[in-house]
């Protein structure tokens, strides 16, 4: 067996493990703690200022896969601070990697943490912030000892492998924007189904509360959900306090005509504290938001704008599967009709203006999905992959690698005027990388020609080949 010997010391404190020493400093985030001398696998801890060796501490996995393991971390670290959690990720995980592999790097980060920290084995977390909540939702079904999940904009990965006799408390956090929202609803519906422990918040990026406010919530629902189930002692003043803060901002939302959201706060907010306080009052406010015509106007509405965008996915799914189908290029235009129709806001209509944000974000999301099933086929479909490229710098303009992407194909299949116009196109969107430029696969003809430079001399003042100017 391991002997483990802690140190305190002004800032930090030195662990000890067999002939081993690690310095560890609280309050501020370590980037580079190295998993084992062997491999080069490190991970990100931050411990709160008020960390001791003295007691058991919970702890977050902070899950991010896509090689921003600091930042993922930076955005969890005020409510981590708040409610005195540390916080663990690492920096191996990547989606490109097989999940089998994530999944063994993110045990043996586990494993290293579990080793030199004290923490509570009813308070172990993981989160995940976009695609990286997928992964996190599947680590406590695979790795034990995992107690809850928070998802940040994103559905469970795999609603198949959950497992009734091995419950997990999941808390999904969804901007009321996000194209993830039905489905992270229709999680919730299934997971009330399994009776498995579970939150949905939803949030509005636009006013407050914040994402950072709904975060912090999360951190205090897990605590207090370990006090209900005597992980921890409980503390009936800090139940009380963040019950009634709770009913605060609840009535804060109705006095904002934010009705639906104050509902649905206090149907969340009854299943946190009915287990560990007396709810009646809040139990009184969710009746009477319920009775209010105000919210149920605004459920009315809810509901009609949601059975109308149904629909439009429907015809979006379709119209994008024909038009790969049948490499329908001249139906890129209806495409960024579509967008432009979607990306038009009404000061009007709230409600209207996130139904479209959230289409828009479907769509971008299925360029993406059939973009990564293209490019995992065995046979190339080049022609599809440039169509989907075009239709990715219509969704989202602002994704660089689409342009080069239908630059490299065309070029490599000799269709130069396209690669030129969407050369031009990149760098009026503030593309810079000059370098990059000349090193887009089968571009070799290309980037010589004087055409490619005339271009990178007229955005970028110049170019790497000499463009001469004939005198007549």
């Amino acid at each position: 067996m391991k002997k483990i010997v802690y140190t305190l010391l002004f800032i930090g404190f030195s662990i000890g493990v067999q002939a081993q020493s690690l310095t560890l400093k609280k309050g501020v985030i370590l980037d580079d703690i190295k998993v084992n001398d062997s491999i080069s696998e490190s991970f990100v801890l931050y411990l709160p200022t008020n960390f001791e060796t003295t007691k058991k501490w919970p702890i977050i996995f902070v899950c991010d896969t896509g090689g921003k393991a600091k930042q993922a971390t930076q955005m969890l670290l005020p409510a981590a601070e708040k409610n005195g959690y540390i916080l663990a990720a690492s920096n191996t995980i990547n989606d490109s990697l097989k999940i089998e592999d994530n999944v063994l790097a993110t045990s043996r980060m586990i494993n290293k943490v579990l080793t030199i920290l004290p923490i509570g084995n009813q308070q172990i977390y993981t989160v995940g912030i976009a695609d990286s909540g997928k992964f996190a939702s599947l680590l406590p079904v695979i790795i034990n000892n995992i107690q809850g999940t928070l998802s940040i904009n994103s559905p469970i990965a795999n609603t198949d492998i959950l497992n009734v006799k091995k419950t997990f408390h999941f808390i999904g956090l969804v901007d009321v924007s996000n194209y993830n929202l039905f489905e992270m609803q229709a999680n919730q519906q299934l997971l009330n189904n399994l009776r498995y422990p579970n939150q949905l918040f939803v949030y509005d990026q636009l006013t407050k509360p914040s994402v950072y406010d709904y975060i912090n919530m999360a951190l205090e629902t897990f605590t207090i959900s370990a006090m209900a189930k005597n992980s921890i002692p409980k503390d009936a003043t800090f139940i009380q306090q963040k019950y009634q803060e709770n009913i605060s901002l609840i009535k804060n939302l109705v006095n904002q005509n934010k009705s639906i959201q104050a509902y649905d706060l206090a149907s969340e907010a009854m299943k946190i504290y009915r287990s560990v306080v007396n709810i009646d009052e809040l139990k009184d406010l969710e009746k009477n938001i319920r009775k209010s015509k105000i919210y149920k106007n605004s459920r009315k509405n809810e509901s009609a704008l949601t059975f109308n965008e149904s629909l439009k996915r429907e015809d979006y799914d379709y119209a994008m599967f024909e038009d790969i189908a049948s490499y329908n290029f001249n139906n890129l235009g209806w495409w960024k009709y579509q967008i432009e129709a979607l990306t038009q806001n009404s000061n009007q209509n709230a409600l209207k203006n996130q139904m479209n944000n959230r289409l828009k974000g479907f769509v971008n999301y299925l360029v993406d999905k059939n973009t990564i099933e293209l490019q995992a086929e065995k046979v190339i479909d080049e022609e599809g992959l440039v169509l989907l490229g075009m239709l990715k710098t219509i969704t989202d303009p602002k994704d660089f690698e689409a342009y080069k992407r239908v630059i490299s194909l065309s070029a490599k299949n000799e269709d130069y005027s396209t690669s030129l116009f969407y050369l031009e196109e990149l760098l009026k969107m503030g593309f810079t990388d000059k370098k990059s430029l000349y090193e887009i696969e089968h571009t070799a003809l290309l980037r010589i020609a004087p055409e490619f430079n005339e271009i990178v001399q007229q955005y970028l003042k110049e170019a790497r080949y000499e463009v001469e100017t004939i005198e007549e």
